[in-house]
């Protein structure tokens, strides 16, 4: 790959999407390209770079960031974020909601399992919630990881990275050589394909978002935007959850943490003052 595709590759991907592409990981590049090339009826990553340059169709250039888009993830990952919500966090935003729907947002969640997860969490709870209305919501920006995750469909290897057996046997089933998950556990999450570096303001607020492992796969820049835009969009008393080790310190003033063993962070209610 020359290194003036590679560089426009990652220029694309910081402008669009805030994403941090390196040029020198050639091999990284390649590896993502190559099926959108092939897919897309081009004889190779070259072609399909110099179809870019030339047309810069739309399609193209989002079929290009998408496939750079590409993270990792497993069920219950991490699980103490996923304990701490079904502990401590659901049953507080359902006592402050009184009522209301609660809205929970799994942003950026790759082929589903994040938000999976938090589903069989709310439908095991059900019994102790009052009969509230929880409404699970799942975005990313890579069409085809929502495809994925729509369909519920997991590899042997995706189910065993994390998916406790219990949750396997109760939710899913075996298909050939892939298991599926329940048309009720899927039916509870509610689906968009969302950028977010793009003006979130239309989404609404939400009780809870998970945001994780995000922050190091964006340009310093767009890691402010996107942390005030998850603030703004934090309903009063609402969580922010992000990945293990990650902070909104020295990013942002916009959120603070809140007590505990780290990960949970809320807005700071003098943000929107002095924005």
């Amino acid at each position: 790959m020359r290194s003036d595709d590679a560089l426009l590759v990652s220029q694309l991907c910081a402008a669009r999407a805030g994403l941090k592409v390196d040029p020198e990981k050639t091999y990284l590049l390649e590896s993502r390209l190559a099926p959108v090339a092939r897919r897309d009826g081009f004889g190779s990553i070259a072609d399909l770079l110099a179809s870019l340059r030339a047309k810069r169709e739309e399609r193209t250039i989002w079929a290009i960031v998408e496939a750079m888009t590409m993270g990792e993830t497993s069920f219950f990952r991490d699980h103490k974020p996923f304990i701490r919500f079904r502990d401590e966090v659901l049953p507080d935003v359902v006592r402050r909601r009184s009522g209301s729907p609660v809205r929970i947002w799994s942003a950026a969640c790759a082929a589903g399992q994040e938000v999976y997860s938090l589903a069989m969490l709310v439908d095991g709870q059900s019994p102790h919630l009052s009969g509230a209305r929880i409404e699970l919501y799942g975005s990313d920006l890579n069409e085809r990881a929502l495809e994925k995750a729509q369909s519920g469909l997991y590899t042997q290897f995706e189910v065993q990275r994390g998916l406790p057996i219990r949750q396997l046997v109760q939710h899913f089933e075996k298909a050939d050589d892939m298991w599926i998950l329940s048309p009720r556990i899927r039916q509870m999450v509610r689906w968009r394909r969302i950028n977010l570096v793009g003006d979130l303001s239309a989404l609404g607020q939400f009780d809870v978002i998970f945001c994780r492992y995000l922050l190091s796969s964006l340009v310093a820049p767009m890691r402010a935007r996107v942390l005030e835009s998850l603030a703004m969009a934090l309903a009063p008393g609402g969580y922010l959850v992000l990945g293990e080790g990650e902070t909104a310190a020295a990013i942002t003033d916009a959120l603070q943490p809140l007590a505990g063993d780290g990960g949970l962070f809320g807005r700071n209610p003098a943000f929107r003052a002095a924005a």
